[in-house]
């Protein structure tokens, strides 16, 4: 239904879109929801007609969650609030990191997605990668989360079953199972149940200051989840924010976690990319060196000539 077909109350509708997003992005937007109503409504979340559909996007509902799902590299992973929806620069550089696991001399592979929100990391992993060559685990300390991520690898055909490492040369199809805990929290590995020491460690945490984050836009701030956006939280609160850091306590923590040895959580010579903020990169760098020890220290741009993901071994 072009847009000047519309019924009375959705063209009006529409005219505000228009005036918020300007004319051509109102009219993809509003071609992408007819699409989704013609195609099925097993993904749509809310009500599902166009009227409904623009009256959630005029109130400044990220266009994903209407549509209930996302493109990620070749995949169309479903998307629910308030968990992040996953973005272009994370799906560039883990099609890049695929390509490097092709050529991965430890076959089959382990991997840990800490901050796992959707799965999508670890998922398009496994989509790309050789049925058998790579056995993930996503962690995560969002009830929501964890449900998404399941269904996404159940919608894309990833097999969710627990493989011990002693199972990993016998099971033919790649795997991802998920898990609810905090990264952050005492004893988190043995609180998890992961089974360590992995070949690869990856994380998209939450990086975003809080002079950032108060300067977000409504349709990001309104809706996902605070606690996968605020790199800072507060000891005190998880939704508090500390004042005086830059966004850099989860790579912290994450760095803290791969230079402890009870237990160790990366293997000799394994492999971690982190994705991080703008303007972040060489201070991630530093404490990946220095606090976890890694080498061979990376950083790559994303296709908007930003510096964006931290690679290492260690």
């Amino acid at each position: 239904m072009p847009a000047g077909s519309l019924p009375p109350v959705a063209a009006r509708i529409f005219a505000l879109l228009k005036r918020s997003i300007g004319a051509q992005g109102a009219r993809n937007e509003l071609r992408w929801m007819q699409e989704a109503l013609k195609k099925s409504h097993a993904t749509l979340s809310g009500s599902a007609d166009i009227e409904s559909m623009l009256h959630r996007r005029v109130r400044g509902e990220p266009l994903q969650y209407i549509l209930g799902t996302q493109p990620f590299g070749p995949l169309n992973l479903l998307t629910r609030p308030p968990v992040l929806i996953p973005r272009p620069e994370t799906e560039d550089w883990t099609i890049r990191l695929s390509e490097r696991l092709l050529s991965w001399r430890r076959q089959p592979a382990s991997l840990l997605d800490l901050c796992t929100g959707s799965g999508c990391i670890p998922i398009l992993l496994c989509h790309l990668l050789p049925g058998g060559s790579l056995h993930a685990t996503g962690v995560d300390l969002s009830d929501a989360a964890i449900q998404l991520a399941r269904d996404n690898a159940a919608l894309c055909g990833i097999a969710v079953p627990p493989v011990l490492p002693e199972q990993y040369g016998k099971v033919k199809r790649n795997t991802f199972l998920p898990l609810l805990g905090n990264i952050r929290a005492p004893g988190f590995v043995a609180a998890c149940g992961l089974r360590p020491p992995y070949d690869v460690v990856t994380s998209n945490p939450p990086y975003i200051t809080k002079e950032d984050y108060d300067n977000l836009s409504p349709s990001v701030k309104d809706w996902e989840d605070p606690r996968a956006l605020i790199g800072d939280p507060a000891a005190g609160g998880e939704m508090e924010m500390r004042e005086d850091a830059r966004g850099l306590t989860f790579y912290h923590t994450i760095a803290d976690l791969l230079a402890s040895s009870t237990p160790t959580l990366l293997k000799s010579d394994g492999l971690v990319a982190l994705e991080v903020g703008e303007g972040q990169a060489s201070a991630v760098a530093e404490i990946m060196e220095r606090k976890a020890h890694m080498k061979n220290i990376e950083i790559w741009k994303d296709p908007w000539d930003k510096e964006r993901v931290v690679v290492g071994q260690k």
